[in-house]
């Protein structure tokens, strides 16, 4: 009975919350996005056992049994948008502009998302699947795919670089390069498509663009104070990062690092911020929006100061963790990370704590900031030996480890440009893609584990941990 009762459990096909058990019969795997892993491959997805960390099953008689997801034929996988919760992920190529959607259950590629324009500079996909945004920097528009219909918006909107959107896919924001201005489309009813057709004369206040111009199913508008009706300024807005609670888009101010003001100009501070807009009035679902922007004044007072920079950013529950660069007396950028604590119910308050310096990095560069185990944060920084560290003949790397409970930062060897970060939770780990490598570290001291039986042939760009517990643990959002 005894052997019995053993055995019954060998044959379970579910793991954690009922997930099935996916083709290969790991419940703990890192995807890595690999570009040119041999001359016959221009592109690959492979995954290894987490647990084990090893690219190969724990009781297979042959180390060449490697797992790699199949029918993905892009050549260069960029970024990996992960989405464990609903068993997917999102794969950027920088070389087609493809964005693959990965199947997790099945471990392979499921249909793409059609209707994107080109190279995409910034993209995503909702995590409903519904609709997918993305800036072309080059060719100067934002696109908005409703993925129900098949129908592609494609607005004009020079200098477009970045996008954000919501968990409830339900806001988008657009972000221009060298700009103080955020943008945000909006659904049209029947009456307005009518009304908005006869071309920009005919446009609502604020509107940049409605397409199709012949008869507009959306349009694209600026922020504006509804007090003057004068646009909304910031300074070189860059990201939004949402509330716990969903209400609040905080918009992430690079400031002077991104180019922006010395100097305070319409109110505003002259060094990275972070302001604070409903998100009611952004919704661009049909009929779902409600209340009004705040006016120049309202805006200004909701911005908090954010001295050591400001280019990305994560919501814990009621703390803000914001990272970017600060210019040092030598000219150089300095790393910081910045721990804000939230308001809860009010748009003022937000109060800031002492900088915490962090690895250096290429200002304005998108950085990688991810939570994980034993209370830590880990932040990935790219060109970190341009940085004030590196030429001044100190200790630098790109990778860094704090502790969130102490602040208590640990700056760990330099292996390159660190692209993507991947929390193993509960396992006590991290996986990290470094100068194109994949290395493993412990969350609980940050030192090194055995990453030599999970390295690749080619250049780790990104990994994700598919079997993540929420789609918090996501290194792009």
């Amino acid at each position: 009975m005894v052997v019995a009762a053993a055995l019954a459990g060998c044959g379970k096909t579910t793991y954690f919350a009922g997930r099935t058990l996916p083709p290969s019969g790991l419940t703990n795997r890192v995807l890595i996005g690999i570009q040119n892993p041999s001359p016959n491959a221009p592109g690959l997805l492979e995954f290894v056992d987490a647990f084990y960390d090893i690219r190969y099953k724990y009781n297979s008689t042959s180390s060449g049994a490697q797992f790699a997801i199949s029918g993905y034929s892009s050549k260069m996988p960029t970024s990996i948008q992960n989405m464990p919760e609903e068993r997917l992920g999102a794969v950027y190529s920088s070389s087609d502009g493809t964005l693959s959607i990965i199947n997790y259950a099945k471990e392979s590629t499921s249909p793409g998302v059609a209707g994107l324009s080109g190279l995409s500079s910034s993209v995503f996909v909702t995590r409903n699947q519904l609709y997918a945004v993305a800036a072309n920097q080059a060719s100067h528009v934002f696109t908005l795919v409703n993925r129900a219909t098949g129908i592609s918006f494609v607005f004009s909107l020079p200098g477009v670089y970045r996008v954000s959107v919501n968990p409830g896919g339900s806001v988008a924001l657009a972000f221009v390069q060298n700009s103080n201005y955020v943008y945000y489309p909006l659904q049209l009813t029947a009456s307005q498509t009518v009304a908005y057709s006869g071309g920009p004369g005919t446009w609502p206040t604020g509107a940049v663009d409605c397409e199709p111009q012949n008869a507009p199913g959306m349009c694209l508008f600026q922020a504006l104070d509804p007090k003057t009706g004068n646009p909304l300024t910031f300074n070189r807005p860059v990201k939004a990062v949402f509330s716990s609670d969903g209400g609040t888009a905080y918009i992430l101010n690079c400031g002077p690092e991104c180019g922006g003001a010395t100097v305070p100009v319409a109110g505003f501070p002259a060094t990275a911020s972070v302001s604070q807009l409903p998100v009611a009035p952004l919704i661009f679902l049909l009929g779902e929006q409600s209340g009004a922007l705040p006016s120049q004044s309202e805006l200004n007072s909701g911005t908090l100061a954010i001295p050591g920079g400001a280019n990305n950013a994560l919501v814990d529950g009621s703390r803000l963790y914001l990272v970017g660069q600060q210019q040092m007396a030598d000219s150089y950028w300095g790393g910081n990370l910045t721990v804000v604590s939230l308001p809860s119910g009010s748009t003022t308050g937000m109060t800031a704590s002492a900088q915490v310096s962090v690895s250096d990095g290429a200002p304005g560069a998108i950085s990688r900031i991810l939570l994980a185990d034993d209370s830590t944060l880990w932040i990935g920084m790219t060109k970190c030996t341009n940085g004030e560290r590196a030429n001044n003949n100190l200790s630098y790397g790109c990778l860094t480890m704090v502790n969130t409970s102490t602040n208590a930062a640990t700056l760990l060897p330099y292996n390159g440009d660190a692209t993507g970060i991947a929390a193993v939770t509960g396992l006590h780990k991290v996986y990290t893609a470094e100068g194109g490598q994949v290395y493993i570290y412990s969350t609980v001291d940050g030192s090194s584990i055995n990453n030599s039986n999970v390295t690749v042939t080619g250049t780790a760009y990104d990994v994700a941990y598919m079997d993540g517990l929420t789609d918090d643990n996501n290194t792009v959002y």
